[in-house]
């Protein structure tokens, strides 16, 4: 459980400005997500459009958000 939510936020964004983006390790990690996603049935897709309309309601909402009070 998170007990100092800032102090964990101040950690990540000290981590994400020293880390510098490794091209091939990222590539390697999409390739596996594929990988596993194709063994697991859920591609390829049979019906591209499938749940299209459920993705737009959802679009629409968080659209709708305003970003800053």
């Amino acid at each position: 459980m998170i007990k100092n939510g800032k102090k964990l936020q101040s950690f990540e964004r000290e981590l994400t400005r020293k880390g510098k983006p490794n091209f091939r390790a990222n590539l390697e990690l999409i390739e596996a997500m594929y990988t596993e996603a194709v063994a697991l049935g859920i591609f390829p897709l049979k019906d591209a459009l499938s749940g299209i309309d459920v993705d737009i309601r959802i679009a629409k909402a968080v659209n709708r958000v305003r970003k800053s009070p």
